[in-house]
């Protein structure tokens, strides 16, 4: 098969595909789908015409992308917004697709993303986000392991930290980003649960029960965002925290810390504390310890940067903050909320400035822009 040919047509085919009405992000996806089947297919059956075959086999990839996504947002649809305590019911066919796009054939990163974008619904720039990448790295990613997996056997089904992650994953895009997958990423952990006895299955259940528990809290009345320290505490769902909780203590005493067990931690801490100002910050830098033993994650150590600057002042703060790389997302928005701690107004604005043009999402933006303006009406008073 000539591959030049293939490759050289590729950029007609997506062209006709958006023209069709696929949006740029579906019509790319399936116009990798449509080139990983001629790979397959053509070295045995070349096509009389490349391009109309490409053409043919990319949208009905598309409309069965298409169809799969209605049929998963009228699954969302059909779930309440805040799922039920207690345990659920047996494991349906959702989460074996998860444990079956785990397959060991790929990588851990692969398996997660690609099983984010082919049952989570995540969208190429949003996964990329969540692994801190650019979009055209992630998307290649995708596409290779989808040509990984094109010719295996699914009888292999992934390991259960490749599932967590991925859950993890469409648990915080559905909580703080633009597609609401928060209470489906709840109820399928509650599955897990109960189909696996492992401390940190109910770890991660722990984690998703203790930051849904504030959702409600978490935007004000015009949509805008709410920090932690504002927010209304008697909004707080205290039953779901009292079950995270109670999850988390029964995991911790099995003396197997991982990762999401020291996450709900956090959560806890911060969950249990009556008012802001009675935050363990002492022992949430303890945890945020452990938490940069286990993962060693540059996003753990800019949110223990925080930790210690509200535990031992901003100076100490933006200290820990000085060690990490100012690229990493949300940087300028933490060195900005230090620098007002430590009495620097004009620094903070110009830092909350910066973070809201690297803003993720719109609500984020808007509340650093806020920030930027409240701290330069106050400078001209």
């Amino acid at each position: 098969m000539d591959e030049a040919l293939v490759r050289s047509l590729t950029p007609g085919v997506l062209t006709i595909l958006v023209r069709r009405g696929a949006d740029f992000a579906a019509a790319e996806d399936a116009v990798q789908d449509a080139l990983i089947e001629a790979f397959r297919v053509w070295p045995a059956a070349p096509p009389r015409d490349p391009k109309g075959w490409l053409v043919t086999v990319a949208w009905r990839k598309f409309l069965d992308q298409a169809r799969a996504d209605s049929a998963r947002r009228r699954r969302e649809d059909l779930t309440e917004d805040e799922p039920p305590p207690g345990p659920a019911p047996g494991v349906d066919d959702t989460l074996q697709l998860y444990f079956l796009c785990a397959h060991p054939s790929l990588t851990p990163s692969s398996a997660v993303a690609l099983t984010l974008r082919a049952v989570g619904g995540l969208t190429t720039r949003q996964i990329a986000r969540a692994y801190l990448v650019p979009e055209a790295t992630m998307a290649q990613r995708i596409s290779r392991a989808k040509r990984t997996v094109s010719g295996v056997r699914f009888d292999r089904p992934g390991d259960v930290a490749t599932v967590l992650r991925v859950l993890y994953l469409v648990f915080n895009e559905g909580y703080s980003g633009d597609v609401d997958l928060a209470a489906e990423a709840i109820r399928l952990t509650r599955q897990l649960a109960v189909a696996i006895d492992h401390p940190e299955v109910a770890g991660l259940l722990a984690l998703m029960l203790l930051h849904h528990a504030r959702r409600a809290s978490r935007t004000g009345p015009d949509g805008g965002l709410v920090p932690l320290a504002e927010q209304d505490r008697g909004r707080w769902d205290t039953r779901m925290i009292e079950e995270g909780i109670g999850i988390l203590q029964a995991a911790l005493a099995r003396d197997r810390l991982g990762e999401f067990q020291a996450q709900a931690a956090v959560a806890a801490l911060h969950a249990d504390a009556p008012t802001a100002g009675e935050t363990d910050w002492v022992q949430i830098v303890e945890w945020y310890d452990e938490l940069a033993r286990l993962t060693d994650s540059p996003v753990v150590r800019l949110n223990r940067a925080v930790a210690i600057g509200e535990a031992d002042g901003p100076r100490a703060g933006l200290a820990a903050l000085a060690a990490l790389d100012e690229a990493l997302p949300r940087y300028a928005a933490v060195a900005a909320y230090l620098h007002e701690r430590d009495g620097d107004p004009e620094t903070a604005a110009r830092l909350y400035a910066e973070a809201a043009r690297k803003a993720p999402n719109l609500a984020e933006r808007d509340h650093l822009t806020r920030q930027a303006a409240r701290l330069n009406a106050a400078r001209r008073r």
